[in-house]
């Protein structure tokens, strides 16, 4: 077979690589072509270099091509594989210290929330950039395999604005679905899983045993779990609140609602500090900074560790490799995809994405029709969608109206701040990430005019957060390598 895959934001370590060895570990895969683009020199030609020495420790001839022009890297891809951070750490570390000025306290604020509201207008004005230059010089067709958050903003854009059949990935209804097996005491292949709801909020609405359904043992399955129910706090309350289990990890889920990170006294009762993802306060911007500083002292190490393997063995779950393959050889995937909705889940907006079972062969992706979701996870996920939605025609028009209305019916911003503090904390955040805002021009300078003017709304500068724990140096990272190798994976 011959095609072209292109990563853009290849410079992530960690994924870039694992993505690629996925591809790669497919025996037809052997001599297509791969473009690796990204904005990072350093950090691009350090992950080629490693991917490259990994394509000769395998006995493949292909030589990456390597550049920072992403227009050459798309030029005749068939498939463009995105996974870019817009704004980097830098823009990062406003989404999640601004909003702690104002009292929200997010985990992660990629996705919802004040951070992922944000985070969404920079990623999508970027996103429509690649949507432009895929359809000028890939492939006919081309599809964009979406890994960037927030996944169900940025594939809205680019499918109704940007004229690219987007299709958004996520890993979180793997993970749900081993600790479901593991808590109910069963192996994972020997059940039936059906998800449905939005990225971050998909519920798991069945949950089949040799024909037989187990919803009904869960709740006490995972109260019974000396881990789980300790470090799924926040997961069992909504499971026990609305009857389904939600795919997305505790920190994660936290604060995509109003109810469990509201108040700083609360927070610790709901979140566990065994790792960040069960809710530590900035806990994913920690652990991506403390990353950032292990790559830049341990880099020489990785080279010396042996390459990977791609006889199928250094495989792993991510859905990305597994749909190329499907359809370039027919081979049948099932998996579970983000997509525009048009009907799928018959009581969400008919425009609106959604994180569903889907089915890929040769005659391309297929997105059966899951009906109605129980009441309450629907209610759950249409509120989200409206935030979604309206930060999402903010990004593509730079209406700041739109962008605080966004962040104002956020559950979690509207559960801790008042309408006057809204929009002093948007204002905010439009001039500490004024560079990757090029559609905000004007709001930027009027929100300037206006945080000139003095008079603020008192907030404070000093609060770190419920939990916020000490950022590790890189010895301490590179003594943990095996164990965050493992997670990372």
């Amino acid at each position: 077979m011959n095609f072209k895959i292109a990563f853009i934001g290849a410079g992530s370590l960690v994924f870039a690589r694992t993505l690629f060895t996925d591809i790669m570990s497919v025996p037809e895969f052997r001599d297509i072509d791969i473009a690796f683009t990204d904005i990072n020199a350093d950090n691009l030609q350090k992950v080629t270099e490693l991917c490259q020495r990994d394509l000769e420790a395998n006995g493949i001839s292909t030589r990456i091509q390597s550049t920072t022009n992403r227009r050459e890297a798309f030029k005749g891809a068939k498939y463009i594989i995105n996974c870019v951070r817009i704004g980097g750490l830098e823009g990062f570390e406003t989404d999640i210290d601004i909003p702690l000025r104002y009292g929200i306290d997010q985990c992660v604020g990629d996705t919802l929330c004040t951070g992922g509201i944000m985070y969404g207008q920079r990623v999508i004005a970027a996103m429509l950039d690649f949507c432009k230059d895929i359809k000028e010089v890939a492939e006919p067709g081309a599809i964009m395999l979406n890994y960037s958050n927030p996944n169900a903003m940025a594939t809205w854009a680019c499918n109704k604005y940007g004229g690219v059949r987007t299709i958004g990935l996520c890993h979180g209804e793997i993970h749900g679905e081993h600790q479901i097996a593991e808590v109910l005491g069963i192996p994972h292949e020997e059940l039936d899983f059906t998800c449905a709801g939005i990225n971050h909020q998909t519920w798991y609405i069945s949950i089949k045993h040799h024909g037989v359904e187990m919803l009904d043992k869960l709740l006490s399955a995972f109260e019974a779990h000396e881990k789980y129910k300790e470090e799924e706090k926040v997961r069992i309350d909504i499971l026990k609140r609305f009857g389904y289990y939600s795919t997305e990890s505790n920190g994660h889920l936290s604060e995509y609602v109003s109810w469990y990170r509201k108040r700083p006294d609360e927070i610790r009762r709901w979140i566990n500090l065994d790792s960040w993802i069960n809710g530590e306060t900035g806990g994913y911007l920690r652990v991506t900074r403390e990353e950032r500083n292990w790559f830049e002292t341990d880099y020489p190490k990785l080279l010396k560790e042996p390459p990977k393997v791609f006889d199928g063995s250094d495989r792993g779950h991510e859905h990305c490799s597994y749909i190329i393959e499907s359809l370039e050889t027919s081979r049948m995937y099932r998996g579970d995809f983000n997509v525009m909705n048009e009907g799928c889940i018959t009581n969400l907006p008919y425009e609106s994405v959604v994180e569903v079972p889907c089915y890929v062969d040769g005659n391309g992706i297929s997105v059966p029709k899951v009906g109605d979701l129980p009441l309450g996870c629907a209610a759950v996920c249409s509120q989200s969608i409206w935030v979604q939605r309206l930060a999402v025609e903010a990004a593509v028009s730079g209406d700041v109206n739109l962008l605080k209305q966004a962040a104002l019916m956020d559950p979690l911003t509207g559960a801790v701040c008042n309408p006057p503090e809204i929009w002093q904390m948007i204002d905010e955040m439009l001039v500490a990430q004024e560079e990757w805002l090029p559609q905000y021009t004007e709001a930027i300078a009027r929100a300037k005019d206006t945080l000139s003017k003095g008079n603020l709304i008192p907030t404070n500068h000093d609060y770190r957060g419920a939990v916020r724990l000490r950022e590790k140096t890189p010895e301490e990272v590179a003594s943990e390598r095996e164990k965050r190798t493992i997670t990372a994976s």
